[in-house]
């Protein structure tokens, strides 16, 4: 199967426009991880570029197939200016990586934490999984390949993270929509959770 990044850059791109900045991971033992920032008006995307090179694998399976399996990159969208958001390329970085180091299948309603604020003074540990097809559409290969699913992460405070692991996604999900929360502001406060 023919290499897939350069196919899962060209739908970013398609769907975002040029990055004006690029920043590349490397941790021991897995694929290298870029992370493309992208700037149009008050929002600035950062998407990875590289988890979905291989696909995501069960980790109770003896050996890892090559081909099919969910593949997925993440997507960060933040209001630039009130916080150093570029920092998040590590964290980003480290996610998009997890699927390679620890045998994790990212997929929507998944909560990932990073073990520390997303950037510098963030009121963010981890991000929730969102659906994919919103803001870049999925991204069909050749069978039997699944589709590179564009995964918006939408950041979580410590308080949102426990609430959400006792009552689920959704729910959370629906107070901040009840609460006319901005998911993209980097120093938001957390949603009311009585």
């Amino acid at each position: 199967m023919a290499d897939v990044l350069p196919l899962v850059e060209a739908r970013l791109r398609s769907a975002l426009g040029e990055p004006d900045a690029r920043a590349a991971v490397t941790f021991l033992g897995t694929d290298r991880i870029e992370v493309l920032r992208f700037t149009e008006g008050d929002v600035v995307r950062y998407a990875t570029l590289g988890m979905s090179a291989q696909p995501m694998a069960d980790p109770t399976a003896v050996l890892a197939d090559p081909v099919k399996g969910p593949r997925a990159e993440l997507v960060l969208s933040v209001r630039p200016g009130a916080a150093d958001t570029d920092k998040v390329l590590r964290p980003l970085a480290v996610l998009a990586a997890s699927p390679q180091v620890e045998g994790l299948i990212v997929a929507p309603g998944a909560s990932l934490d990073v073990g520390g604020a997303l950037w510098p003074g963030a009121p963010f540990t981890s991000v929730l999984v969102a659906e994919s097809g919103g803001l870049v559409e999925d991204l069909e290969l050749d069978e039997p390949a699944d589709p590179v699913r564009f995964l918006p992460l939408l950041p979580m405070t410590p308080n949102e993270a426990a609430w959400k692991r006792v009552h689920g996604a959704g729910a959370l999900q629906e107070r901040w929509l009840n609460g006319g929360t901005d998911l993209r502001d980097p120093s938001r406060k957390s949603v009311p959770l009585d």
